[in-house]
This record gives C-alpha cells, structure tokens and sequence, in this order.
C-alpha cells in the first residue's frame, strides 16, 4: 500500500518542482492508507495547496476545514481556506478565516493587507446590494405612483425587466416583496403595467425552480390564464412566455443545486399538471380571447408531446387526449360566419391542427392510435344531425381540421359511409356557409391521389357547377381551389395531366386575378395561393406566374400579413416556382425498360429545365421575396411546422445558387433569416439551410451578414456541413465560409475551435479532391493566429506540421499559397516550430528552396518569409545550416535584383532576411562600391 510519510514526502518534491498533479497523486494515495490524523492533517493541508495552484478552489477549501477540524489554530490551513473561500465568492467566510490567522499573527503583514482587502470588499458588495435593494423599491414607487410622468414609468418598467434577467437582480426583487407588488401592478389593468410585471416574473422564473415554483403559488395558475386571456397580442405572448419559463424550470431546465431547500422544490409534478389542465380548460372557455386561444394552443404544443422520440414517456400525450381531445376538436369545427361562436383569429384553427398533429403523432403503438381515432370518430358522430345544419357543418369543419392535421385519421374518417357523400350534399346546399365549409373539406380531403381521383370522378362536376352558379366570391374562389387541387393530381409530371390543355393556365389565370384584387378580404385571397401552390406544379403556370410582378408582390404583402396559415401555400408556390423538391434520378436504361414494359414513365416539362428555373429565380428576388421570407421565418413556432421550415430552407438555397444574388439576399435580410432555420426543423432541412448559410458566408462581409451577436450562431451550421455524410459541394462551401469567418476575428477563430472544427478540416487537407484540399488549406491559414491552434501544430507524435510544409512542396499555385500562408505564420507565432519544421521532413530544405525560387511573387514572399523566421527562430544550428545551405545564393541574387513593383515584397524580405543573417554573424556586410 506503501507508507503515508514517504509519499507525503515523494508530494512535497513534486510539489517544489513544478509537478502538481503527481505531487496531487502522491497526497490522494497517502490519504488513503494513513492512520495518524495529525500526519493526515498535513497532508490535507498539503494538497489543498495543490488545489489552489490548480485553481480547484471547491477542493482546496474542503481540505484546509478537514486540517482545521484536526488543529483549529493551523494558520497556513486557515489562510489556504480563506484563499479559496475568496476564489468562490464566499467573502465573509473568508474574512473569518483571515481574521483568525491575524489573531494568531497579528503582526503578519500579508495577512493584515488581505484583512484590509477583504473588508473593503465586502464593503462594496453591501453597498451594491443595498442599493439594488433601494432601486428595485424605488422602480416600485415610480410604477405604482399614477401621477408619475408616462416616460420615468416606461423606464422604470424597463429597468425592472433588465434586473429581473440577472439572477441576483431577481433575488433582490423577490426578497424585496416584489411579487405582491408586480400583482399590484397587474390589478390596475393598464396594458403597459400587466407587460412589465409579467415580463419581470418571466425573468425571475427563468431558470430558478425555487423561484418558478414560489411565484406560481403566490400568483396563482388561474391568475395567469386569466391574463393570458386578455384581447391583447402582447399580453397573451408575454403571458405564454411567462408559462414557458416557469414550464422550463420545473421540468430540468434549472440545474442548480439547493442544498437543504432541495426537499421544498424537488416536486413540481402537481404544478405542472395543474397547469395543462388549465390550459386544456382555456382552449374551449368563452371567456378566452383569439390571441388568448392562440397561446394556450400553442404551450401545448411545445410542451406535451416528447421532444425526442428516443424518450419512453408519452404520458403527457394520453393524458391530454383523454382530457382535452374532445375540446381542440371543437376549436377546429369553429364556423365564424354562425352564431355564438369561439374568440379565434385567422390562425387558430391551424394551430390547433398541428397540436392535433403533434399528439397523434407522439402515440407509440397501434392501441393508442386507435384510441384517438375512437375519440374523432364518436365526437364527429355526436355532432352529425339531419335535424340541425349547424352542427353538421361543425362536424364537416372538425374533419378539415384533421385533415390539415393527422391526415391518417382525416381520411379514415372521408371514408365512412355516408361522410362524403354528405359533404357533396352540403355542396348543394341553399346555404352559402354549409356550401363553404363542404367545398373546403373537399378541398382538403383530395391531398392524396387515390382520394383525389374519387372526387375527379364525383365532384369535378359538382365544383364546376358552383363555381359557375354562386354569387358569392368566397365561396367561387373555394371551388377553384378545389378545381385547381384536382387538375394537379399529377405533380410535376408533365403526362399526368387532368384537366384538357390550357385549362390550369386559366385557373392559374383567374386565380392571380383574385390575388391581386385588394377588395377581397386576405381570409379569401389566401385561397388564391391554395389554389397556386397546386397549379405551378405546372410549368407554363409557374412561368406565367412570375412574369406577373403584381401578382408576385400580392402573395409576397399576404405572407407578410398577420394570417400565417397561408405560409405553407406560399412556401409550396416558391419551392415549385424555383423546382427545388427532391427529384429522383432518371435512368436512361430503367426508363427503356419501363417503356418496353408498358409502365408510366414520368416526363418533364420543357420549361423546367435549368435556364427557365434560373430566370425565374431572378424574377423572384427583384420582387422582393427575400423580404417576405425573412417575415415568414419569424412567425408562431407551431405554425411555422418543422415541415414550412424545411421548404423555406430549400427555396433560399436555391436563391442563393447563383453568387451575384447573394448580395441581395443579404441586403433584403437573408442571412439573419437563414439563421433559426439552420438550427431548428428537420435534419434535411438544416442542411439546406446551412448550405445557404455557407454560401452567403463565404462571399459576404459577415459584419454586414450577420450583424451583432449572430455572426458568432453561424459557426456551428457551417461546421456541421463538414462531417463525412455531407456531399462534397457542401464540405467545399462550408470550408469557404469558415475560411472567410475565421479571417474576420480571433473570437471567431475561437468558436470555430471551440465547435471542434479543427479535426473535420485538418481531414479534408488530405481529401484528394484539389478544390476541398485548397479550401481546407486555406481556412488552416487563417485559423493559425488563433493560440489553440498553434498549440496543437507544438504537440508531438502527429503529421499537422508535416502536412503543411509538403503542401507547400504541391504544384497547384492557390494551394502552395495557401500552406505557405500558414507556414509562414504559423512559425512567425511560435518560434519552436522552426526547428520542429526541419525534423518532419527530410525534402523541407527543397521545399523551402522551391518557394523562394517560385515565378509567382506571392509563393515567394510566403517562402522569404519562413526562412526570415527561421533566421530569428534563436536556434544557431538551424541559421548556421540555412546560410551553408544554397538558401544563401538564392537570397542574394533576390536581394541584388533591382527595385520592382511587382515584385517589390519579396525583394524587400530576402534583403531582410541578408540583413539579419549579417546580424547574427553569418554573413559579413556587403563591400560598397568605390
């Protein structure tokens, strides 16, 4: 086991020499196997000292108390604990300690001066704190004193947001009897007061389950959904927030540790249940606002179905469709135009078609499933009534909902007896309200083929004839939609048309026509892009389409306007407009085949090939649709699905494809917008948004891309383009993009480093592909200034070194460029490399002779300047050998040429590196001329 006084002993020469973690290691092992606790007290006190110079200040403090518990009077203990405690923040337990040790040496100068010091710290923080504590009451007075001017209350309003974000601005509210305060200034009603005390309680939950869990019971759920129930925007989000905030913070977002209060916070599962429950109460309550209705959705959405599938527990997800089903299907059968209906605004019902998606979509087995369409199926009969018109449409209505949601369980429902051929009843109805809904259930119900070719059969027909006899627009323009949705039920296939030639191009026609006719309100002309995201599956549609730059700016001012449930029709509309769907590969041989076989081969259209899709990329941007993506990526994160997100990630790629676009794209806005979709939707569609991202990079100024902080959210996008299972375009584009970013600053070298990229591009300097070796040499280059990539160019045992100086050795001009560039550098930063340099290689002498003989003065210049390092590096053997070396003819012939601008840089170097060799005593000084 080995005895403890040895290797107390064996740690303190460790100890004297530098080497903490064996002299740590020796007083581990010693503490282990000693019996005498005065010898063990040493040793504790011995590697706390250890500790300290390690900056480990939690351990250095735990082993000085175990010492002091042995010898309350052992001062070098007590000093190395103060030092800890000081480290820490622990300040008045330091001061104790410190105060003790000045007892026991009064006359210690080091301890008096950090007595002094300390005092005058803890001075300062009492006076910081109470002064926090006299500006949150002072915020408090100005907020409650109703005579006080509009702008010191805003401020101070402002002011208490700000604290409330700090942690200890939020302890100091909530010590400070904040909360019974911020109620107060909820009471009075007045919306800028509700704003700043919901905010500031946002700030004050925000990661802190103690807090989070005090202030829901001090508020009250109730209270809060009663707030977030107000006919408000603003309020109902900030409310949301709020709720989102206290939701993180009880379910693991907070991973702090309380130490005895551990026990009052450890369960939050009763609040967190109260809450849903709450929530589902809200989502059919009267006495809720649209906005309200909206939010409540929208925090059941995020929060209740699991975050990762990988995750077992789905309770949450039962739990709602056992309580609250029944109630989100009554949001989605909402008929606005018929009596005592819900509060809704333009997106409630989609919202409540993605939650519905979402939960369906979380169930993990076919029991479950079942379960929920029992749920729909009984709800959608109690609601079928000959007798009562109302309520059928209500039941027509909660289909479309769930067809626009989990359409599995929408279609099941289509196809039951009696379903649709009472939708093709309510067509013909005398009603124009039972003749709207049925023609959007129609409408919806044909997203799939085989649904689509029975309504073809049934219901063309029956669309013709009301599009031809009502008067009533909205309804018209519903059965085009519907007309539009059935003539494009072959995609983009060019051979799968329905409807005789020209007929889409005049519903795409009429469908523009409405568009652009500001009178219609934007609930109908949005049917117009329904219709459009369909008919440009066509390609004499899309061309027509984007030739008509009114029509353009009309979808582009919809999907900028406050109905967000036109998003994904627009988005559709771009992504055919600029053909940027997954297409499969045709192969020639498998297309003989299939034709030899008598099977349908899909054909495309002429003006789907890449110079018609080019023109009409540039038509899309000189009508500003860069403006309206970046205003559609801001919108509600439940509208706004994981699908939409993808669409919109394709369409800026493909705007981007071209470099002299993207000038625009980032004028417009772009690279701010292409940000969030990088980071959040599915895998697909991060990689497109990432590669657009990369290409924006790689070209742009990133100050003006990315302004602020965001440029630094770039990094981890670009980087995640460089693993292995990317293609080579992308890897290529992302190396472009870093290299550019990493020219910019040394915090952006940094993120680089620190988002593990250094591997992924030291990999592709080996690729074999030429142009994704040079982009990869050429980010190394700029990333070698950065001090954690120099220190792994210093490690021993790897090839970094090797592999930049036989790069230089290349015969492609950019790359030599590119390595001598980082070479160059590189040893100029950190002198030990040039002696490291002449060891990894035995060509590195004929190497270095080639770069400063090269015909491109930009080589030679790189090349001139390693040799310079090399003459400074303070190795005289290295020098000695360069100037025995031809290196010395080669420099003076470089040297004596004549003055040339072109080649002026290398000519001033080598007389430099003459000059300096003269200084070191290699050379002796040239004779002037008589």
């Amino acid at each position: 086991m080995g005895d403890p006084v040895q290797l107390k002993d064996d740690g303190n020469k460790f100890f004297q020499a530098g080497d903490i973690d064996k002299a740590i290691e020796c007083y581990t092992k010693a503490i282990k196997v000693c019996k005498d606790k005065k010898v063990l007290a040493v040793i504790h006190r011995n590697r706390s000292a250890c500790y300290l110079k390690k900056e480990n200040y939690a351990n250095a403090a735990s082993d000085a108390s175990k010492a002091i518990d042995v010898d309350a009077a052992d001062i070098k203990a007590l000093y190395r604990r103060c030092q800890a405690l000081e480290k820490l923040g622990k300040l008045d337990m330091a001061f104790k300690d410190v105060q003790r040790c000045a007892t026991i040496e009064p006359k210690n100068k080091t301890f008096l001066e950090t007595l002094r010091r300390l005092g005058a710290d803890i001075q300062a923080k009492l006076k910081t704190t109470f002064s926090t504590d006299s500006r949150v009451q002072n915020m408090f007075d100005i907020l409650l004193d109703e005579e006080m001017e509009k702008d010191k209350r805003e401020k101070a309003a402002n002011n208490l947001i700000v604290l409330s974000r700090e942690d200890a601005g939020a302890e100091r509210i909530f010590q400070n009897n904040g909360v019974p305060l911020l109620i107060n200034m909820i009471e009075t009603g007045k919306p800028e007061m509700i704003l700043a005390a919901v905010r500031t309680l946002s700030g004050m939950c925000t990661g802190h389950k103690a807090r989070a869990m005090a202030i829901i019971h001090m508020v009250g759920v109730d209270k809060m959904c009663s707030i977030m129930a107000v006919d408000n925007e603003e309020i109902a989000l900030a409310t949301c927030n709020l709720f989102q905030c206290i939701n993180d913070s009880l379910t693991g977002g907070d991973t702090r540790e309380y130490g005895k209060e551990e026990a009052l916070v450890l369960d939050a599962a009763k609040d967190l249940k109260t809450i849903l429950l709450s929530l589902l109460e809200m989502v059919t309550s009267k006495k809720v606002s649209g906005h309200g209705r909206d939010q409540a959705l929208n925090l059941l959405t995020k929060n209740v179905p699991r975050r990762d599938k990988k995750e077992k527990d789905n309770t949450k997800a039962l739990f709602t469709i056992d309580h609250g089903l029944k109630k989100i299907l009554k949001v989605c059968g909402q008929v606005s135009e018929l009596p005592d209906q819900l509060s809704m605004t333009e997106n409630t019902q989609l919202i409540a078609s993605v939650l519905l998606n979402k939960l369906y979509d979380d169930l993990k087995c076919d029991p479950e499933r079942a379960n929920f369409k029992d749920i729909c199926d009984e709800y959608i009969k109690s609601k079928i009534d000959p007798n009562n018109m109302d309520k059928t449409i209500h039941a027509v209505n909660t289909i479309s909902g769930l067809l626009q949601g989990p359409f599995d369980v929408g279609n099941a429902l289509v196809g039951q007896q009696g379903i649709m051929e009472m939708m093709v009843a309510l067509c013909g109805s005398e009603r124009e309200v039972d003749q709207m809904v049925a023609v959007e259930a129609l409408i919806h119900a044909s997203s799939k083929m085989s649904r689509a070719s029975f309504i073809i059969t049934n219901g063309v027909s029956l669309l013709k004839d009301i599009y031809k006899k009502t008067k009533n627009e909205r309804i018209k323009i519903r059965s085009l939609v519907g007309l539009c949705k059935l003539g494009s039920a072959g995609g983009d296939d060019y051979s799968m048309r329905q409807f005789a030639e020209g007929s889409t191009e005049k519903l795409a026609k009429q469908c523009r026509k409405w568009l652009c006719n500001p009178q219609i309100d934007t609930k109908t002309r949005k049917w117009a892009i329904e219709g459009l995201a369909y008919l440009t599956n066509d390609a004499d549609v899309k061309d027509d389409f984007v030739e008509d730059e009114p029509a353009l700016k009309a979808m582009f001012e919809l999907a900028k306007s406050k109905d967000k449930t036109i998003l994904y029709s627009v988005a559709c509309t771009l992504i055919n407009c600029t053909n940027c769907y997954d297409k499969k590969e045709i192969i020639p041989e498998l297309v003989q085949l299939a034709k030899f076989s008598k099977q349908h081969v899909p054909e495309q259209h002429p003006k789907d090939k890449k110079d018609f899709i080019e023109k009409r990329v540039k038509r899309l941007l000189k009508a500003g649709v860069i403006s309206a993506l970046a205003v559609m990526v801001k919108a509600d994160n439940a509208i706004l699905t994981d699908q939409t997100k993808e669409m919109l990630a394709r369409v800026f790629l493909a705007l981007a494809d071209d470099p002299k676009d993207r000038g625009t794209i980032v004028a417009q806005g772009g690279g701010k917008a292409l940000i969030p979709l990088a980071l959040e939707g599915t895998d697909v569609g991060k990689v497109k948004a990432s590669h657009a991202l990369a290409k924006i990079a790689a070209i742009s100024n990133p100050e003006i891309a990315f302004p602020g902080e965001r440029v630094y959210e770039v990094v981890r996008p670009l980087v995640s383009l460089l693993h292995t299972d990317r293609d080579g375009m992308e890897n290529f584009e992302a190396l472009k993009g870093l290299t550019n970013l990493a020219g910019y600053s040394e915090k952006l070298r940094v993120k680089i480093v620190k988002e593990k990229a250094l591997p992924e591009i030291e990999n592709y300097m080996f690729e074999e592909h030429d142009q994704i070796k040079q982009a990869a040499t050429e980010c190394m280059c700029n990333l070698v200034t950065c001090k954690e990539v120099q220190e792994r160019y210093l490690e021993d045992g790897n090839d970094k070194l090797k592999l930049l100086v036989l790069l230089c050795g290349e015969d492609d001009d950019d790359l030599q460029i590119a390595a001598a560039g980082a070479l160059a550098m590189i040893t100029a930063a950190q002198k030990k490399l040039c002696s490291k340099l002449t060891l990894v290689t035995t060509q590195w002498l004929e190497i270095l002779q080639r770069l400063c003989l090269h015909t491109n003065p930009k080589i030679q210049h790189r090349g001139l300047v390693i040799i310079y390092n090399m003459l400074d590096s303070d190795d005289s053997e290295l020098t000695k050998k360069l100037i025995e070396s031809e290196m010395l003819e080669i420099l003076t012939i470089i040297g004596k040429a004549e003055d040339n601008p072109k080649r002026q840089e290398p000519i001033d170097t080598a007389r430099t590196c003459l000059v300096k060799a003269m200084e070191l005593g290699l050379i002796k000084p040239f004779s002037s001329p008589s």
